[in-house]
C-alpha cells in the first residue's frame, strides 16, 4: 500500500526557509520520480519541482528558481523540499506526489500516488 505524509508546512515570514519532508511509504521508491506540486486558493494544481529516481535530474519552475531546492534520501524513504527567501504568493497547499516511472515531471497529470498535502503561509 501506497501511502505519502507530508508533516512539514506552516507559517513564516517573507524571506524565510522552510524544509517540509515528504516521508514515503513505497515499494521500491529509488525506482520512481518524486514531485512537488501546490495549489493556491482558487488556482490550479502547479508543478513545483521534481526529482528523478536516481536524484541525476530534477527541474523546478521558474517562479520557484535559485530559491528552492529538491533532494531525496532513498534509504530513508524520504525526499525534502528546501524553501528559502519565501514570497506571499508562495502561499498554497504543498503535495508530494510519486511518478510510478524514473523520469521527472512538472505535469501533475503524470503522477499516480499523492499525499494530503501541507499548507504553507508565507505572511508577515
Amino acid at each position: 500500500q501506497v501511502q505519502l505524509v507530508e508533516p512539514g508546512g506552516g507559517v513564516v515570514q517573507p524571506g524565510g526557509p522552510l524544509r517540509p519532508p515528504c516521508l514515503a511509504s513505497v515499494l521500491a521508491l529509488s525506482t520512481k520520480a518524486i514531485g512537488w506540486l501546490r495549489q493556491a486558493s482558487g488556482n490550479d494544481r502547479e508543478g513545483v519541482s521534481c526529482i528523478n529516481s536516481g536524484a541525476t535530474n530534477t527541474n523546478y519552475a521558474d517562479a520557484v528558481k535559485g530559491r528552492f531546492t529538491i533532494n531525496r534520501d532513498n534509504a530513508k524513504n524520504t525526499a525534502y523540499l528546501q524553501m528559502n527567501s519565501l514570497k506571499p504568493e508562495d502561499t498554497a497547499v504543498y503535495y508530494c506526489a510519486v511518478r510510478w516511472y524514473r523520469l521527472c515531471s512538472n505535469n501533475s497529470a503524470d503522477y499516480d500516488y499523492w499525499g494530503q498535502g501541507t499548507q504553507v503561509t508565507v505572511s508577515s
